[in-house]
């Protein structure tokens, strides 16, 4: 069986010793701070601590996704090694990058003519995107081949839920997902928005929730509701948080308290420079495999 390579974006959001001890490879976007540019390398160049610190103190952020350019060489590097490339990208549904690397796959493809390249959709972002990827690996360790895996991700990735929530409307505001009126009112009301993904990858306003206890319980309810087997799930979940990990230790005390039968603890992450850039701190988000998003 022919040796290939897993890969995503950075956009999913695990860190690099994840990373390298699944064996999946990443490429990263980018983003500025204040006009300088950086790579969103997983906290590398700039801990996530100052990244979002920086954002309270009024910093400007501005993001850009991988080019096809950037795609051709990433992915040049493995074909030359006689390597078939599975490829995940962040969700179409909040950015465009799949097109750089469709593109970047028709013109390597006459080069390589020999060499798969498969591309798939996420239809997910962060730590679900993540948790996506570390199923791919499990699979391909398992000895599945390349056509296998990028089926299976093509038949499950809708069934891999993602919600959010956010104690902190000020970035939604400035990046005019919210109107100023109604994040002012939200904020004097103490509303955190509960959000999730969509069976398209696009993230959805669902409920309105008053204070942050309540946001908290509730989107553990939304994992009883919708993860398989209820109660019963044995899956792994991830979660992700901007700048406000106290609130993502609590979701994870109560969902190790509430799903006795989960595979191993809930693992919490940062959500990386890229996302984080559009959500500004205290987003907490949960990731779990569940029916289908259809």
């Amino acid at each position: 069986m022919g040796e290939f390579v897993i890969s995503c974006c950075s956009t999913a959001d695990l860190t690099e010793e994840h990373f390298n001890t699944r064996k999946i490879s990443y490429i990263c976007f980018h983003y500025e701070l204040d006009g300088k540019e950086y790579a969103d390398d997983l906290g590398k160049s700039l801990p996530f601590d100052k990244f979002y610190q920086a954002m309270m103190n009024g910093a400007q952020t501005k993001t850009s996704q991988v080019n096809a350019e950037e795609f051709t060489e990433y992915f040049e590097g493995f074909l030359k090694e006689g390597k078939d490339i599975l490829h995940v990208c962040l969700s179409s549904g909040i950015s465009g990058v799949i097109n750089s690397a469709v593109i970047a796959k028709g013109d390597l493809k006459e080069q390589y003519p020999d060499r798969k390249i498969y591309i798939v959709d996420s239809l997910g972002a962060s730590a679900g995107y993540g948790l996506l990827m570390d199923q791919l690996a499990d699979l391909r360790d398992e000895g599945k081949s390349i056509e296998e895996v990028y089926q299976w991700a093509m038949d499950n990735r809708r069934k891999l839920h993602h919600w959010f929530f956010s104690t902190d409307l000020t970035f939604y505001i400035r990046g005019g997902r919210i109107s100023k009126t109604a994040g002012f009112i939200g904020g004097a009301l103490n509303i955190c928005p509960l959000l999730d993904m969509d069976k398209e990858g696009h993230l959805v306003p669902r409920f309105k929730i008053r204070t942050k206890r309540k946001v908290i319980k509730a989107i553990v309810d939304k994992m009883e509701e919708y993860a398989q087997g209820g109660l019963e799930y044995s899956g792994k979940c991830y979660i992700s948080h901007s700048y406000c990990y106290e609130d993502a230790k609590e979701v994870a005390r109560l969902i190790e308290e509430r799903f006795p039968k989960l595979n191993g603890k809930v693992e919490i992450n940062n959500v990386g420079t890229t996302i984080g850039s559009h959500t500004g701190p205290g987003t907490v988000a949960l990731f779990f495999w569940g029916s289908d998003r259809n």
